[in-house]
Protein backbone atom coordinates (compact mmCIF):
# COMPACT_ATOMS: atom_id res chain seq x y z
CA UNK A 1 0.00 0.00 0.00
CA UNK A 2 1.28 3.34 -0.85
CA UNK A 3 1.87 5.89 1.87
CA UNK A 4 2.99 9.48 2.06
CA UNK A 5 4.02 12.06 4.62
CA UNK A 6 4.55 15.48 4.56
CA UNK A 7 7.05 17.70 6.74
CA UNK A 8 8.93 20.76 6.55
CA UNK A 9 5.68 22.73 7.27
CA UNK A 10 5.05 26.07 9.64
CA UNK A 11 5.37 29.41 9.89
CA UNK A 12 7.48 32.20 7.83
CA UNK A 13 7.58 35.40 7.47
CA UNK A 14 6.64 37.15 3.85
CA UNK A 15 10.17 36.90 1.49
CA UNK A 16 11.41 33.94 3.21
CA UNK A 17 11.85 30.10 2.52
CA UNK A 18 10.58 26.67 3.19
CA UNK A 19 11.58 23.10 2.11
CA UNK A 20 8.61 19.99 2.05
CA UNK A 21 9.43 16.42 1.94
CA UNK A 22 6.97 13.84 1.12
CA UNK A 23 8.32 10.51 1.88
CA UNK A 24 7.02 7.86 -0.11
CA UNK A 25 6.55 4.09 0.85
CA UNK A 26 4.76 1.42 -0.97
CA UNK A 27 5.52 1.06 -5.24
CA UNK A 28 5.44 4.03 -7.27
CA UNK A 29 5.20 1.61 -10.41
CA UNK A 30 7.23 2.63 -13.56
CA UNK A 31 5.72 5.68 -14.93
CA UNK A 32 3.96 8.25 -12.50
CA UNK A 33 3.97 11.56 -11.07
CA UNK A 34 4.31 13.00 -8.21
CA UNK A 35 2.47 16.41 -6.94
CA UNK A 36 2.62 19.06 -4.42
CA UNK A 37 -0.91 20.49 -4.29
CA UNK A 38 -2.17 23.39 -1.75
CA UNK A 39 -5.64 24.35 -0.36
CA UNK A 40 -5.63 28.10 1.06
CA UNK A 41 -8.71 28.65 3.04
CA UNK A 42 -12.24 28.89 1.73
CA UNK A 43 -10.29 27.97 -1.24
CA UNK A 44 -10.71 24.83 -4.04
CA UNK A 45 -7.46 22.46 -3.85
CA UNK A 46 -4.97 23.56 -6.71
CA UNK A 47 -1.96 22.18 -8.78
CA UNK A 48 1.11 23.51 -7.57
CA UNK A 49 4.11 21.75 -8.95
CA UNK A 50 4.54 18.30 -10.62
CA UNK A 51 7.49 16.47 -11.39
CA UNK A 52 7.18 13.78 -13.71
CA UNK A 53 8.77 9.93 -13.02
CA UNK A 54 11.46 11.00 -16.03
CA UNK A 55 12.30 14.19 -14.27
CA UNK A 56 10.48 17.04 -15.81
CA UNK A 57 8.97 19.63 -13.66
CA UNK A 58 5.93 21.54 -14.49
CA UNK A 59 4.87 24.63 -12.83
CA UNK A 60 1.22 26.49 -11.72
CA UNK A 61 2.07 30.34 -12.80
CA UNK A 62 2.46 31.83 -9.64
CA UNK A 63 4.91 30.09 -7.92
CA UNK A 64 7.45 29.77 -11.22
CA UNK A 65 10.60 31.05 -10.53
CA UNK A 66 9.92 30.71 -6.49
CA UNK A 67 9.36 27.18 -6.38
CA UNK A 68 11.35 24.04 -7.09
CA UNK A 69 9.94 20.60 -7.23
CA UNK A 70 12.42 18.04 -6.89
CA UNK A 71 13.44 14.31 -5.97
CA UNK A 72 15.79 11.67 -4.36
CA UNK A 73 14.87 8.66 -5.91
CA UNK A 74 17.02 6.98 -2.92
CA UNK A 75 15.55 8.36 -0.30
CA UNK A 76 11.76 7.92 -1.65
CA UNK A 77 11.06 11.44 -1.05
CA UNK A 78 9.86 14.34 -2.89
CA UNK A 79 10.91 18.25 -2.50
CA UNK A 80 9.16 21.71 -2.82
CA UNK A 81 11.33 24.34 -1.91
CA UNK A 82 9.49 27.48 -1.65
CA UNK A 83 11.21 30.39 -1.87
CA UNK A 84 10.33 34.21 -1.49
CA UNK A 85 6.95 33.39 0.25
CA UNK A 86 4.17 35.40 -0.13
CA UNK A 87 0.91 35.61 2.38
CA UNK A 88 -0.70 34.10 -0.39
CA UNK A 89 1.11 30.77 -0.64
CA UNK A 90 -0.59 30.22 3.10
CA UNK A 91 -2.50 26.78 3.04
CA UNK A 92 -2.22 23.46 3.67
CA UNK A 93 -0.15 21.73 0.75
CA UNK A 94 -0.54 17.97 0.27
CA UNK A 95 1.91 15.51 -1.88
CA UNK A 96 0.14 12.87 -4.03
CA UNK A 97 1.63 10.31 -6.28
CA UNK A 98 -0.87 9.71 -9.03
CA UNK A 99 0.37 6.25 -10.63
CA UNK A 100 0.17 5.69 -14.38
CA UNK A 101 1.89 2.30 -14.81
CA UNK A 102 1.68 -0.83 -13.65
CA UNK A 103 -1.92 -0.23 -12.52
CA UNK A 104 -3.09 3.79 -12.00
CA UNK A 105 -4.11 5.04 -8.41
CA UNK A 106 -4.10 8.36 -6.73
CA UNK A 107 -2.54 8.67 -3.40
CA UNK A 108 -2.35 11.56 -0.58
CA UNK A 109 -1.00 12.63 2.44
CA UNK A 110 -2.63 14.02 5.14
CA UNK A 111 -1.41 17.54 4.14
CA UNK A 112 1.14 20.03 6.35
CA UNK A 113 0.32 23.69 7.04
CA UNK A 114 2.27 26.84 5.55
CA UNK A 115 1.66 30.35 7.18
CA UNK A 116 2.90 33.17 5.73
CA UNK A 117 2.86 36.29 7.65
CA UNK A 118 2.58 39.70 6.45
Amino acid sequence: QVQLVESGGGLVQAGGSLRLSCVVSGSTGSKYRQEWHRQAPGQRRELVASITSGGSPDYEDSVKGRFTISRDDAKNTVYLQMNALKPDDTGIYYCKLHKIWPGRGDYWGKGILVTVSS
